[in-house]
């Protein structure tokens, strides 16, 4: 038995030894966040999990992760799969901000914030998009001025998601408003926990709010706790926008892969468009089903091969690609769901829809997003573009 083989066996029999019934099939997965009540099974899988380093499984073990190399990863991926375990930790921190700690942070930062990212202990969100600055993220005005040993940051920031049960916000922040747009700024660690930051909820098409405004009134941030050089915020934070996109791709080796849990597309179709002979009743039906499943399969193969031909911890340029076409792909599924369902697909509310046919209604909803989440299309096409295959501006 090779090296492989052997941690493939190892970790089988931990898996199955040590991963909770509460933790298989869909359920809670905890992101951090200390305002978020966990479940007992969630609870315990995460601190299992963080005690083998396997919430971070390719970090170093001085931060909480287990050193795992690519083709390790991808056994444990797999692993956790075959018993249909959920992922025990998700979220910015250990997907986003704490791979830029490991790439540009300080010895003192990296001591002072991976370990406890690695257990799940406190949740982040993202403070980029302004008002005025979405697309053209340079654009920022958030102020963070040097006051003694701390920053005073001022400014307002929007689409933060999950801020509202957030205890932690990375912000890009412009520290030298007299250097050119692109320079001057820089990636800070704030903790919302303090009266200075205010979080205001986004009430979205969906009913629901995940997205929020938050405004820094005199927020308070340590002077030690810019990651990267100051004024150069702005190489730290496309690093970390790799990161992002390499997570929403499901190519990320920086941290976690987080699953979703659904129920079988042809399924859905077969229950509200019927069958003839063993096959989906409507033929349009039936071949746009058909060219999304082997769309899906190619995305999935498409995935593993970035993953096994990741050298760093974050893909490259290529995450771009993958992330468009995840979200492209998310979209086409509601939509195939939606046209399925007919009138079933558009409850709101009532007793004259079950809880699956207005939960459908919501998500066909949100997934309106999943082309402007995470990297508009249009940035991703431009990144393509010029990156990947090379085009003149």
């Amino acid at each position: 038995m090779d090296e492989l083989q052997t941690f493939r066996a190892e970790t089988r029999a931990w898996l199955r030894d040590n991963c909770p019934s509460g933790a298989r099939g869909p359920g809670q997965i905890p992101w951090g966040s200390t305002k978020v009540e966990l479940d007992g099974d969630a609870k315990l899988w995460l601190d299992r999990m963080a005690s083998r380093g396997w919430t971070v499984p390719t970090w170093p073990r001085e931060y909480g992760g287990a050193e795992l190399n690519s083709a390790q990863y991808l056994v444990l991926l797999e692993e956790l799969r075959r018993i249909d375990a959920r992922s025990p930790l998700t979220g910015r921190g250990v997907n986003y901000i704490g791979p830029t700690i490991l790439d540009f942070g300080t010895p003192e930062q990296k001591a002072r914030w991976l370990p406890g990212i690695a257990r799940g202990e406190g949740g982040w969100c993202m403070g980029y998009s302004e008002p005025g600055a979405g697309s053209d993220l340079a654009n920022l005005s958030t102020r963070a001025v040097l006051d003694g040993d701390r920053y005073l940051i001022n400014g307002r920031k929007i689409w933060t998601s999950d801020a509202v049960e957030s205890d932690y916000i990375f912000a890009l922040v412009r520290t030298d408003p007299n250097a050119p747009k692109h320079n001057g700024i820089s990636l800070i660690l704030i903790d919302m926990r303090q009266p200075g930051v205010q979080v205001r909820p986004i009430r979205l098409i969906s009913g629901s709010s995940p997205f929020n405004e938050t405004l820094f009134e005199d927020a308070v941030a340590r002077r030690d706790d810019v990651v990267g050089p100051l004024n150069d915020g702005w190489t730290v934070g496309k690093r970390l926008l790799q990161y992002e996109r390499s997570t929403h791709a499901g190519i990320n080796i920086s941290g976690t892969q987080g699953r979703v849990f659904e129920a079988p597309l042809p399924d859905i179709v077969r229950r509200y468009a019927g069958e003839i002979d063993g096959r989906i009743a409507d033929a349009d039906q039936r071949a746009a089903l058909t060219r999304h499943e082997m769309n899906q399969y190619a995305y999935r193969l498409t995935q593993r091969r970035v993953i096994e031909e990741t050298r760093a911890r974050a893909p490259g340029f290529a995450s771009s690609a993958v992330k468009l076409s995840g979200a492209l792909l998310a979209k086409e599924r509601t939509e195939l769901q939606i046209a399925a369902m007919g009138f079933r697909g558009v409850g709101w509310e009532g007793e004259a829809f079950d809880d699956d046919e207005l939960s459908a209604t919501r998500t066909w909803l949100r997934q309106k997003s999943a082309t402007i989440a995470g990297g508009t299309a249009e940035v991703q096409l431009n990144i393509i573009a010029k990156r990947v295959l090379g085009l003149p501006d």
